[in-house]
């Protein structure tokens, strides 16, 4: 028997432009809905699953997910009439009553209800009639999402977001007898909803970029802010919150966009921040106040007394803030704790499935027998692999250097790259299911300097500079580098954790501002490929971590077939790319040669490297002057500011590369 989980509400932003043309593509973001996904799985387990994203290359697109769930029947080997049940990850058929009285029903009918789900499906493939479409609430989605993937036998489940139907923030107990709730916030009181719109003050995209300001947080000092967030996030002594501002909206259009609650924003915390607009201090220590009240409100909510279960399980957007995790682990409170690597809506498609297959409510249909329990999930490599046809189309005609080494050589010669300071890209077996790259649509690196994520934030993904990289560190070697228990719980690079004193000059380019880090620990046993030239790396170095980032450039999502990693690694400074068993290496082009000449010519030395220094080869600041002068006359656009931020010479190429491109 079959299950098919489908997350996402195809008609939530075409509804929205229609209603309100001219905003903003990221006011559009705010429609509920994105991040639509499909998984199937079968009392034996999980199938597949896949965000629809990754093949429409649409960031976060809410879109019907007709090629995930043309994926995930692939995968299996079936047609849609094999299909039992299909569970959608809302249920809004309790709330038709409050659409009724707003005069909003005609948009629930179109929107929101169980019929546009099977008019969707229907219009896209040919089902049994005698298939049942399940709507599954969001919240118990996302519980059933991290509970059956835990192995847990029982757990505390948290959910936080920014709004499932009509909820925020809810608490279960999750057992063999089902998930039942014990603790709810809800309406539009939601810490989720407040970070995102803050996030949005911030220039950002809500919805999308909340990790942007975790990731800003730590630069900043929350005390000249606490009291001005205080007013947006509203702690309370029975272990709520509330956050009034979420309610000012009162037209269509301002519900929609949440026109009222970013003026008050604006109001109580000055101006807001521009797309692209240089960052002030102000910025930071309000990403620093508002990190310090979610977690706090979490933490509150989690301690009010009452009997707790042994291990906790977390999933919702707020569970993708990793510092909250960390925050969470560090209180004790529970002996294991476990979040679901796809803790966003995409994984509330695999959630929706769970809870039917194994009845998480007595509101859900009772199957004919009860499914096994689903066995711990490790790395989610869930979606789709690619076979030697597709990869040797994607390489045909380009203009690189590429070998088949075989395993063993292929793991070397990779560490040998990163060993040399080479960035290089690694695209192999399944995709990853969720936002986080786990060593199959990966950039790996060198991670001893903050030069090196300076480059990469910079050359490679194209996007702003405070942004930390992570560290994937070999299991045997975890508790050397990090504070960490039990290196199995961080198998899913969602929670930070402290790097060790000893380490932090050493990893340089993956410990973060305060001294954290967001690891994944990776075990032979998941990831041969990624485990050797992890300890490859370790052998050359003496370092068993390497920096690990997601495959993609900025605004786009992670990669997924060959074809689209090989047109980003041909439009990024990588230097190297692994497609399934090939080695492509990029051969120094033009602008490297015109480099290196002008550097033999200038300091009378050999051919320099790509990762030579200008000023470690000979170079001062008189012929420095010389050099840019000398670059400039051969069109390479390059300053003596290039030349004082990096030296090296394939980052300067990088530059010209990228000046020139632009």
């Amino acid at each position: 028997m079959y299950v098919l989980g489908i997350s996402g509400l195809n008609r939530s932003e075409p509804r929205m432009r229609r209603e309100f043309p001219g905003l903003e593509r990221r006011q559009y973001r705010l429609a509920q809905g994105a991040d639509s996904a499909a998984a199937l799985v079968t009392p034996d387990g999980i199938v597949a699953a896949a965000a629809e994203e990754r093949f429409a290359r649409d960031k976060g697109t809410g879109r019907f997910p007709r090629q995930a769930v043309d994926y995930v029947l692939a995968e299996a080997g079936i047609k849609p009439r094999d299909v039992a049940f299909v569970a959608h990850n809302f249920d809004f058929a309790p709330y038709r009553p409050f659409f009724e009285t707003e005069g909003t029903l005609e948009e629930y009918d179109e929107v929101y209800s169980a019929d546009a789900v099977a008019r969707d499906l229907h219009a896209e493939h040919t089902w049994d009639p005698a298939m049942r479409i399940v709507p599954v609430a969001h919240h118990l989605a996302h519980a059933a999402s991290a509970f059956y993937c835990s192995g847990y036998p029982e757990a505390d489940v948290l959910v936080a977001d920014g709004i499932g139907e009509f909820e925020s923030t809810s608490l279960y107990r999750a057992d063999a007898d089902g998930i039942r709730t014990t603790a709810q916030i809800r309406g539009l009181h939601s810490i989720g909803l407040a970070y995102g719109l803050v996030t949005m003050h911030l220039g950002f995209w809500m919805n999308m970029d909340e990790y942007k300001v975790m990731g800003l947080a730590p630069y900043g000092n929350p005390a000249p802010m606490r009291e001005a967030v205080a007013e947006i996030v509203r702690l309370r002594e029975d272990g709520t919150y509330s956050t009034p501002f979420t309610y000012l909206n009162r037209t269509p259009q301002e519900r929609a966009t949440y026109a009222r609650s970013l003026e008050y924003l604006a109001e109580l915390l000055g101006p807001a921040r521009r797309p692209e607009e240089p960052m002030q201090q102000r910025h930071l220590d309000l990403a620093a106040a508002l990190q310090e009240a979610t977690e706090q409100a979490v933490l509150r909510f989690l301690a009010v007394e009452r009997p707790r279960a042994d291990s906790l399980c977390l999933a919702g957007g707020v569970a993708l803030n990793c510092v909250v995790n960390k925050a969470i682990r560090e209180t004790g409170w529970y002996r294991r704790q476990f979040v679901q690597p796809a803790a966003g809506d995409d994984g509330t498609a695999l959630g929706a499935a769970l809870a039917v297959l194994h009845r998480a409510d007595p509101r859900l249909p009772e199957l004919p027998a009860p499914a096994r329990r689903t066995p711990r999930l490790g790395p989610p490599y869930l979606g789709p692999a690619y076979g030697p046809g597709e990869v040797t189309a994607a390489l045909n005609g380009i203009d690189a250097t590429v070998t088949r080494p075989g395993p063993a050589a292929l793991a070397a010669e990779v560490a040998r790259l990163l060993a040399d300071g080479r960035v290089v890209a690694l695209f192999q077996g399944r995709m990853e299911y969720g936002p986080r790259a786990l060593g199959n649509r990966s950039i790996l690196a060198d991670p001893s300097t903050a030069e090196m994520r300076d480059r990469i934030n910079a050359m490679v993904k194209h996007r702003e500079d405070f942004r930390p990289l992570a560290p994937a560190v070999l299991e045997e070697y975890t508790q050397d580098c990090f504070v960490v228990d039990d290196p199995a719980e961080f198998l899913w690079m969602v929670e930070t954790v402290d790097v060790r004193p000893e380490w932090t000059d050493r990893l340089g380019g993956v410990t973060h501002v305060d001294g954290s880090a967001r690891i994944q620990v990776v075990r032979r046993a998941d990831n041969e490929l990624y485990w050797r030239i992890i300890d490859g790396f370790r052998e050359l170095t003496g370092t068993p971590v390497v920096l690990n980032t997601s495959f993609n450039v900025r605004g786009e999502p992670v990669v997924c077939s060959p074809a689209d990693a090989v047109r980003t690694f041909l439009s990024s400074d990588v230097d190297a790319l692994v497609l399934g068993d090939h080695l492509v290496v990029r051969k120094a082009d033009d602008v490297e040669q015109i480099i290196s000449r002008l550097w033999q010519e200038i300091l009378g030395i050999d051919p320099p490297g790509p990762d030579s220094r200008f000023f470690a080869v000979g170079g001062d600041s008189i012929t420095s002057v010389r050099f840019v002068a000398l670059a400039r006359g051969e069109g390479l656009q390059l300053s003596l500011r290039d030349m004082l931020a990096d030296d090296r010479l394939d980052v300067l190429a990088g530059h010209a590369r990228l000046r020139a491109a632009s």
